[in-house]
C-alpha cells in the first residue's frame, strides 16, 4: 500500500502469484500502483479457496472472457499415475473421490467417525505409522491441515496433543495459553516486513534465551530473532488451518474431515487441502463429510459484480 497513483511501481511487468487469494481491495490498490503501460500477469488456481476478504477476483476476470488465459496442464508435483491428482480432479469436478487403495498408493482414506478416535489416529500416524512406512520425519515432513481452529479436531487442540507427543520436554517459554519449546514447529501469523517473515511461513524454534528474552526461529536456513514480546506473532504449526496452508506444499499431508466441521465443508476447501500434498495425502474421518464437501460449491454464490463491470467496460 506504499505505492499508488502518484508513486507507482517502477516496472514494465508485474507478476502476481497465488492470485486467487487476492481480495477486491488489494486488487484495487495493486491496479492503482501500476502505470497504464505496465503488463500484469496473474498466476493462480481458480479452483482453490477464494480470498478471505471480499470478492472473487481471479474467477471473475477469467469468467469475463475478456482476457487471455493460459492453462498449465502438465503437473510436476506428483507422478503421472498419482491418486492425489486423480482425486483432486474428481473433487474439483464435483465427483466423489476414489478411496480404495491402488497400485500407486499416494492417497489414503482412514474411516473414523468419532472425533476422539480421529485425534488418537492422527497421533499414531505422525509418531509411528508414517515414519516407519515412508521414512518421513514427523515434524519436518508431515503436516496436519484442518478445516477449523476450534474443537477437539481443530488446530488448537491438535497442536497441543502433537506437541505433547513429539516435543514434551525441555526448556519452554509461555505466551498466553501457548508453550513454545525448543525445536517446536511454529508459524508466522502475520506479515512482518521488518523481519522479512510473512503470514504462513513455517520454521523451527532453535533457541530460547531467557537472559536476552529472545527466541530464535530457523526458516529454512534463515534465522529470525523474536523478543518475548513479539511472540504473539507466532503459533504452533504441527497442525494448521487449510486457509493458512494455501500456497504451501508438504511431503505428507493429513486431513481430518468430520461432519462436526459441517459449516466449513465445501469443495474448494477439500481440493485445496489435498493439493498441498507432494507425495502422500491421507484423509481421516467420515465418508459422509467427504460427500458434503464434494457436493457443496459455495464459491459460486459470491455475487461480486466485477464480471459485469468488466463486460460493460469492454463493450
Amino acid at each position: 500500500f506504499l505505492k499508488n497513483e502518484t508513486d507507482s511501481l517502477d516496472a514494465d511487468l508485474v507478476i502476481i502469484d497465488e492470485a486467487s487469494m487476492m481480495d477486491i481491495r488489494l486488487f484495487r490498490s495493486l491496479l492503482a500502483a501500476i502505470d497504464r503501460g505496465t503488463r500484469l500477469i496473474l498466476v493462480g488456481d481458480v479452483d482453490q479457496l477464494p480470498a478471505v476478504g471480499p470478492g472473487n477476483v481471479l474467477s471473475d476476470i477469467i469468467n469475463s472472457g475478456e482476457f487471455e488465459v493460459v492453462r498449465l496442464e502438465k503437473i510436476y508435483r506428483q507422478g503421472g499415475k498419482s491418486q492425489i491428482i486423480y482425486n483432486a480432479h474428481r473433487i474439483r469436478d464435483g465427483i466423489y473421490p476414489s478411496i480404495k487403495n491402488s497400485d500407486y498408493n499416494d492417497f489414503y482414506f482412514i474411516e473414523k467417525n468419532d472425533p476422539q478416535e480421529v485425534v488418537e489416529s492422527i497421533i499414531g500416524l505422525i509418531t509411528k505409522r508414517i515414519p516407519s512406512s515412508f521414512n518421513y520425519r514427523p515434524a519436518e515432513d508431515i503436516q496436519v491441515i484442518v478445516p477449523t481452529n476450534r474443537g477437539l479436531v481443530g488446530v488448537n487442540n491438535l497442536n497441543t496433543r502433537i506437541q505433547e507427543s513429539l516435543n514434551k520436554t525441555g526448556i519452554y517459554f509461555s505466551r498466553g495459553a501457548t508453550q513454545f519449546r525448543l525445536n517446536d514447529k511454529v508459524i508466522q501469523l502475520k506479515n512482518n516486513y521488518e523481519k522479512e517473515v510473512f503470514n504462513g511461513d513455517i520454521g523451527f524454534v532453535r533457541s530460547i534465551d531467557f537472559e536476552m528474552k529472545e527466541i530464535l526461529v530457523n526458516y529454512e536456513g534463515r534465522v529470525v530473532a523474536y523478543d518475548f514480546f513479539d511472540t504473539d506473532q507466532l503459533g504452533l504449526s504441527y497442525a494448521i488451518s487449510i486457509h493458512k496452508s494455501q500456497g504451501s506444499e508438504f511431503k505428507c499431508v493429513i486431513i481430518p474431515i468430520l461432519t462436526s466441521h459441517f459449516m466449513l465443508l465445501q469443495r474448494n476447501l477439500l481440493y485445496t487441502a489435498i493439493t498441498r500434498a507432494k507425495e502422500v495425502a491421507i484423509l481421516i474421518g467420515s465418508k459422509k463429510a467427504i460427500g458434503i464437501a464434494v457436493n457443496r460449491n459455495n464459491v459460486e454464490n459470491r455475487f461480486t459484480g466485477l464480471k459485469n463491470m468488466i463486460l460493460e467496460h469492454c463493450s
